[in-house]
């Protein structure tokens, strides 16, 4: 499958950068090994398509407690947020053969937090929620632990599968 993929992102986290380049290769790497290894359990299998879509906000855990308490009814801030458009519509579209899977919003400052809590470095913990977020966009849950040991494995193995 030669699927082009387009991941755009926005960073309104004033206080952080982010190598915006880097972490949509990354992305784009990412989605690429779920593609090879997991497409036939996706949301994606049985629609025809060339080209693939996302975007990643990057911002604070103050926007994602915003975004929990406005739409989510949760009270707390969260490290990532998934909205996925495609998966978790009834009427799955696809627009002059493109899939709009969604957006994926990510908390710099929590990304900190939990890199130091894990003893990892910031752009493993960033790939790691990228990863994440990908497997919701892609219609993958976690609300029993067998879905979410399975979810961690595989975000595990698509970092190393990626040499991150």
């Amino acid at each position: 499958m030669k699927t082009k993929i387009n991941v755009f992102t926005e960073n309104i986290a004033d206080d952080f950068a982010i190598n915006e380049r880097k972490f949509i290769a990354i992305a784009k790497k990412i989605l690429r090994f779920y593609l090879s290894v997991i497409f036939d359990k996706s949301c994606l299998l049985g629609y025809d398509f060339d080209v693939i879509s996302f975007d990643i906000l990057y911002c604070t855990k103050d926007k994602t407690l915003d975004i929990n308490r406005q739409y989510r009814a949760k009270d707390y801030p969260a490290d990532i947020i998934t909205f996925a458009i495609f998966a978790d519509s009834e009427e799955k579209f696809v627009f002059d053969r493109e899939i709009n899977l969604g957006e994926i919003i990510i908390a710099i400052d929590k990304v900190y937090e939990e890199a130091a809590k894990k003893n990892t470095s910031f752009e493993h913990e960033l790939a790691f929620l990228i990863g994440h977020g990908i497997l919701h966009l892609l219609g993958f849950d976690h609300s029993v632990l067998e879905d979410y040991n399975f979810v961690v494995e595989l975000q595990n193995k698509a970092l190393e599968g990626i040499g991150v």
